[in-house]
């Protein structure tokens, strides 16, 4: 409707996924990354997994878009359906018409396709979109699927991506056997302030708006405060701020336009569809931001030997701690896996979690998998010591050797709080199979 007057090729903010608008942010470029080492690993799944609107599905597309000609595609979408319908619909997507077999048939005609595939010299791949909506017995039948195998390898490649309640549904005790199939975790978070304002410019470029600034700078803080990063949302909100544009005969979007678009919308502070919220911190050290306008919640300090040398502050979202540069924080000490361990932080609480690390995560000497952290927690790797301090609810003296505990920390009794329990929807990211304190 307004490409002509902003003279540009095609909509720059539909929903519909479409590959050539892909923006590769940070976390993107890292779950394409792993994504496309299904195609040389053959002993295990790809988990993506991402909230409403983070981009999965054009991920998807993009990755399907460049897959060599030596790969079969099986691509299933939809998901809410019983074993058999399962197994026809990987059958349809391999050119079969399935729908007068029986189950035995069915898994006979699959399986010896597959093996026909491979030995053909193709390489199988089966991804599955929405996966969270698969039933235990339908992911049950998939983990008896992925075990198709010649004498050397393998036969059927398979991602599966979905939203976060894939991840609990792989953790579940009756389905251990499929999670232990798991090689690599990954969940896509929203995006940061500058990655917003470069995932706008970059869909006006795909549309044919080159170098033209269609968005004044002014827009951007307000998108990223009423979206989260979300792209789905962003699409949404610039796409009726470009309409809202159009109808008042304006060549470029400023921040009127950002409002009439909200009040259209009629959104408030905290866009909708959206599960985690942030906090405003209180901190004697700084203003507790950091460079993308989200404020810190919490603060680790990194001890070596017990002499700090670092600090990182902690914003909604999650830190992967480990020896390698793509980590988030990065511990370069050979007691340290390459992925050793990470921190979530969402609605008011930081959680760690050990991913598989050779040599373990240690709480007040204790080893620990997972646990919700307490201000003044001791965390130890290997030679590193990580004091955890919550900004939010500590009041930090001149001294960073006195802490003043918050009245909410203590129970009824006056006694300092156990709980011990910790958010349903902590999503594992990289569970690298391959442990590595070596």
């Amino acid at each position: 409707m307004y490409g002509e007057h902003f003279s540009l090729k095609e909509p720059p903010f539909r929903l519909s996924p479409d590959p050539q608008f892909l923006y590769a942010s940070r976390q993107h470029a890292r779950a394409r990354a792993y994504m496309d080492s299904i195609m040389w690993l053959t002993d295990g799944f790809v988990v993506i997994t991402g909230e409403i609107g983070s981009g999965k599905t054009t991920l998807i597309q993009s990755f399907i878009s460049e897959l060599p000609e030596d790969v079969a595609l099986a691509h299933v979408a939809q998901t809410q359906v019983s074993p058999v319908e399962f197994l026809q619909a990987i059958l349809v997507e391999f050119g079969f018409r399935p729908f007068e077999m029986k189950k035995a048939e069915l898994l006979d005609t699959l399986n010896t396709h597959l093996i026909e595939l491979y030995g053909s010299g193709r390489k199988v791949l089966l991804i599955i979109d929405e996966a969270q909506n698969l039933s235990p017995r339908v992911l049950e039948e998939l983990r008896l699927l992925s075990g198709v195998e010649t004498q050397k390898e393998k036969v059927l490649r398979i991602i599966l991506a979905g939203q976060p309640e894939l991840k609990d549904k792989l953790d579940s005790p009756n389905l251990e056997q499929l999670a232990q199939r798991v090689r690599l975790r990954f969940h896509l978070g929203p995006l940061n302030r500058d990655e917003t304002r470069e995932y706008i410019r970059h869909r006006l470029a795909v549309a044919g708006a080159g170098e033209r600034e269609l968005f004044t700078e002014d827009t951007f803080p307000l998108i990223f405060r009423h979206t989260r990063g979300t792209p789905r949302l962003v699409n949404t909100l610039c796409d009726t701020a470009m309409l809202c544009a159009f109808a008042d005969d304006r060549a470029e979007i400023g921040s009127a336009e950002i409002e009439a678009a909200l009040a259209e919308l009629q959104w408030h502070e905290h866009p909708p569809f959206t599960r985690s919220r942030q906090r405003p911190a209180l901190s004697a050290v700084d203003d507790g931001k950091d460079d993308t306008g989200s404020f810190a919640l919490a603060r680790l300090r990194i001890l070596h030997q017990d002499r700090q040398v670092a600090t990182r502050d902690l914003q909604d979202g999650r830190i992967i701690i480990g020896r390698t540069p793509d980590n988030e924080l990065q511990l370069q000490s050979r007691f340290v896996s390459r992925h050793h361990a990470q921190i979530l932080t969402r609605d008011g609480e930081s959680v760690l979690e050990d991913l598989n690390s050779t040599n373990g995560v240690y709480l007040e000497g204790n080893r620990i998998k997972r646990r919700r952290l307490r201000h003044g927690d001791r965390i130890q790797l290997g030679e590193h010591t990580l004091v955890y301090e919550d900004l939010r609810d500590a009041a930090t003296s001149a001294d960073e050797d006195e802490v003043l505990l918050p009245e909410e920390a203590l129970d009824s009794d006056g006694e300092h709080d156990q709980e011990e329990d910790v958010p349903d929807d902590l999503d594992a990211l990289p569970r690298t199979a391959e442990r590595s304190g070596d």
